[in-house]
């Protein structure tokens, strides 16, 4: 072969490799292309799921009527001092505080010196075993405010309260609890059915967001009241607040 013949060879050689390398080179960029088109397809469907999964969750949330402050309370009474109660229907001290202070609080209700906001909330659903009592108590609870039976079932739940670390009462036994403060059918469905389930956690997230963390809370006229050592308040303090907040 001459050297002019092994010159074409080594031209139309590189020839070659130049056009392989731009064929390489466009499928490189037509993959990319592939992939991005892909993954944005698959963000697009993504978000459309968690945006229609977010539609779902909002039209799951069912507010009580009766329902204030934000829609995460039930208030008895037309005094002038406004009382809000934290509590969870599983929380051992509340129901001590509610055995010190209920009858107080009643009774200053019933003499129109305060309006007192009882807020149920679900911070200790660990410690039924996965029932999730706390909960499904603070539903039922809501269940109950929408027949104007909050105060009546509120305190059954607390004479009736399961210990922590057990699995807590059945919906069973709250339907039963309802019907002995004169709850009925509408009540049980909406135990059954766990209406008020998205509002408790809505509830509850109010509640974290306020800055609180524990049960019970007592705020009187928007002011925190502790007893010693940062401690629940004491009857008597809860007493001496509202006189201090009445003027």
């Amino acid at each position: 072969m001459s050297k002019r013949d092994r010159d074409l060879a080594k031209a139309r050689r590189i020839v070659e490799q130049q056009k392989a390398a731009e064929r390489r080179r466009q499928v490189t960029v037509w993959t990319s292309v592939a992939v991005v088109a892909v993954l944005l397809m698959a963000g697009l469907v993504g978000w459309g799921v968690l945006a229609n999964q977010e539609k779902q969750d909002a039209g799951r949330l069912t507010v009580p009527a009766s329902a204030v402050d934000e829609s995460t309370a039930f208030a008895l009474g037309e005094g002038p001092v406004t009382v809000d109660i934290y509590e969870d229907f599983m929380c051992p001290i509340c129901t001590e505080f509610e055995k010190q202070a209920g009858a107080t609080i009643q009774q200053m209700v019933t003499e129109k010196k305060i309006t007192v906001r009882y807020h149920p909330v679900s911070i200790l659903d660990r410690y039924s075993n996965g029932t999730q009592f706390s909960t499904r108590a603070a539903g039922a609870a809501a269940a109950a405010a929408g027949e104007g039976k909050f105060r009546e079932f509120h305190d059954a739940l607390f004479a009736n309260q399961p210990a922590e670390g057990t699995d807590g009462l059945s919906d069973a036994r709250l339907i039963e609890l309802g019907r002995s403060v004169g709850l009925g059918d509408k009540f049980a469905q909406a135990v059954t059915d766990r209406t008020y389930d998205a509002w408790v956690s809505k509830a509850t997230d109010t509640f974290a967001a306020r800055g609180f963390s524990g049960t019970p809370t007592i705020v009187v006229n928007g002011k925190q009241v502790r007893g010693p050592g940062q401690s629940v308040p004491t009857t008597a303090d809860f007493t001496r607040a509202v006189t201090a907040a009445a003027g």
